[in-house]
């Protein structure tokens, strides 16, 4: 069976040999990267242009995005006829090939974000080396993290004023560096498809600054909705003295965490960064729109074809899922005053779902309309996998993808505690 066939629904006059080849891996990886350029985003609003009031939730960020980082590379690699050539384009980088692009910025982003957690937590990472070795009787697990301090830690246990100084100063050119990476790392997806002239909906040079602009909005989004998450586990494991059930609870040494601190912490730091969501937001849409005006105002040749895709067989799709339920109800769900926690989770939970459609609209309906200009494609998601290939391409290669981030958040706020208050980091 020829890749595609087993997914692809041909309607009028489709030439035989074109199908629906890029499916919802494809739609998954400019998701996920855009997930991980937002977090960093967000983290670097702190970092670089010291807004104080997104203090705790930029470090949040901060390893949320460290924990993104291996997945965007991984519906690629779900995607791969042979998922074991995906490694030669980081370890064999051509400058002319934007695929090849893409590993070249992926290893400098990766080296940036891993330098930059790095100096955040040195001192934490020296204390609890010290901590852990003042201990007389040390349980397994404990043995273990030290035995990951010491080596992480790379020997620097200097905690004077000056090198804390320095490590300052480190974190803040890091991220000011992260930030034009993280865009490019993203805006590169948008490159791609923006440069593929046999496709009339994504040749558009507006793509790239489309998917940045998108990708921030879901980062954040994805950030406000997992801090929220995670502080309510750790609410409830304090209410009821449960702190081992989290995962950095070996870490922090501690287990004094008070309810009620974690309520006002949480509610000053999801409201406060929902309102910079929203001016993200406002230009996510503002540049989304402007490329249908401009598509429409200049009417090329394609014109006719987009048309139809856009205003008749993709309507629902753009138009009500995208702009309707992912765009527009979520901006008033937050413009709303007396804006609460489960709101702003409701609605940054529309907002992924909407810049989840707009990678589906641009990925699934770019292949919508056949080379003929006179037939259609419908793709259908496989849901019940019969074959390997309908795993990978399927709702199971899908939830594999979108829950694989939590996954490594887990072990790595085991070893970097997310939820450190300010006084506790350096």
């Amino acid at each position: 069976m020829v890749h595609g066939e087993f997914w692809t629904i041909k309607d009028l006059f489709v030439l035989p040999n074109e199908y629906v080849y890029w499916s919802i891996q494809i739609v998954l990886y400019p998701y996920m990267t855009g997930l991980v350029a937002g977090a960093f985003v967000l983290s670097s609003l702190y970092h670089v242009f010291g807004v104080e009031k997104l203090k705790q939730i930029a470090r949040f960020a901060l390893v949320f995005s460290f924990a993104l980082l291996p997945v965007a590379m991984m519906p690629l690699m779900m995607h791969l006829q042979q998922p074991l050539r995906g490694t030669n384009v980081l370890m064999t980088p051509h400058f002319t090939s934007a695929i090849s692009a893409f590993g070249i910025v992926f290893m400098t982003y990766a080296c940036i974000v891993g330098a930059e957690i790095w100096f955040v937590y040195r001192k934490f990472i020296v204390d609890s080396i010290h901590r852990l070795q003042a201990k007389s009787s040390r349980g397994p697990g404990e043995s273990l993290l030290l035995l990951i301090y010491k080596v992480i830690s790379l020997g620097a246990m200097d905690l004077s004023k000056e090198a804390l100084e320095a490590d300052h100063k480190a974190v803040k050119f890091l991220a000011g560096l992260g930030i034009p990476v993280a865009c490019f790392l993203h805006g590169y997806a948008g490159f791609i498809f923006g440069s593929v002239k046999a496709n009339a909906l994504w040749m558009t040079p507006l793509m790239p600054v489309i998917f940045i602009c998108s990708a921030v909005v879901s980062g954040i989004a994805l950030c406000i909705i997992s801090y929220a998450v995670f502080m309510e586990l750790r609410k409830w494991a304090a209410r009821r003295n449960k702190h081992y059930f989290l995962p950095d609870a070996l870490a922090h040494g501690s287990s004094a965490v008070d309810p009620e601190h974690l309520r006002s912490v949480q509610g000053h730091e999801v409201k406060m960064t929902s309102k910079y969501l929203l001016i993200f937001m406002t230009l996510a849409i503002t540049l989304e729109l402007l490329d249908i005006i401009f598509r429409g105002y200049t009417a090329v040749k394609s014109w006719d074809i987009l048309r139809d895709v856009i205003y008749e067989h993709d309507f629902v799709k753009i138009f009500v899922l995208q702009y309707g339920i992912g765009n527009v109800l979520p901006f008033l769900m937050l413009l709303a005053p007396r804006l609460t926690t489960r709101r702003a989770a409701l609605a940054c939970l529309l907002v992924l779902f909407g810049v989840l459609m707009m990678r589906w609209n641009v990925v699934i309906g770019g292949q919508a309309f056949s080379l003929t200009f006179a037939g259609f494609m419908h793709y259908h998601l496989p849901i019940i996998p019969h074959d390997m290939e309908t795993f990978k391409e399927g709702l199971g290669g899908a939830l594999l993808v979108v829950s694989t981030p939590f996954i490594i958040f887990y072990f790595l706020n085991m070893i970097f505690p997310a939820f450190l208050e300010e006084k506790e980091a350096h």
